[in-house]
Formats: structure tokens, sequence, C-alpha cells
């Protein structure tokens, strides 16, 4: 029924002028849309709709994984030297190298945007 359909990242924010400088400046995500409910950002073949919400931050969860192949190390030190601090997690069975959470030959990092929405790359998709 979905399955052919296009699906869309939708993050809740506190504040939408920090949360544009976050997604534009530090993610480098480019605005494709905005209207009163929010901003529509694209991102490599799909998309990142980021709208106002009291609720922003409260999922514990990832809200969003962009695939970004053999490029982790580079993305990695190009979002730190944003300010970008990378999250550890003691995952059962998964060792870190470094901010690096690595399970076989996928190896993932985790992040927060400023409203504390939980981020991440991995090196598969």
């Amino acid at each position: 029924m979905l399955g052919d359909k296009t699906a869309v990242a939708t993050i809740a924010v506190k504040d939408m002028e920090v949360a544009k400088k976050f997604y534009e400046r530090t993610l480098g995500l480019t605005k494709s849309g905005d209207d009163p409910g929010g901003i529509l950002y694209k991102s490599g073949d799909s998309n990142v709709f980021v709208y106002q919400s009291e609720f922003a931050g409260s999922n514990k969860a990832t809200a969003a994984s962009w695939g970004v192949g053999g490029d982790m190390d580079k993305i990695m030190a190009g979002l730190k030297a944003k300010g970008v601090k990378f999250e550890q997690y003691d995952i059962p069975g998964v060792k870190r190298e470094g901010d690096v959470h690595v399970i076989g030959e996928l190896k993932a990092a985790w992040f927060k945007d400023p409203d504390g929405n939980i981020l991440n790359i991995v090196n598969q998709m």
C-alpha cells in the first residue's frame, strides 16, 4: 500500500529560527518549501519537515538518519567543526571506536539538534 510512496522525516522543534540555523547552516540542508506549518528541507532524494511543537525533543529514539557511505569520517569532522557533539550509547553487542558505534560492517554516530531530537549518520543504508 505505502511501499512505493515517498516518506518524509518529520521533526518537531521549539524555536523555528534556532532550528533554521541548525538544519540549514550546521547540517547543510536546502529549504525546498515553507508554509505556516513549518519548513520542508531537501536532503538527497528525500525530505525533512521541521515544524514548531510544544512536544519538541520528547522522542527518546532516533528521529532521522542519513546514509553517508564512505564519507562518514569527513562528515563527522565537519559537524564537529560546527559544534555538533556526538552521543555515546551503551548498546549490548556494539563496540565503540571514539564517537562511532560499530555493528559488524555498520558504523553509526548519533547527535542531537538544539531541541534534543536524536539524529544519526550511518555508513550504509
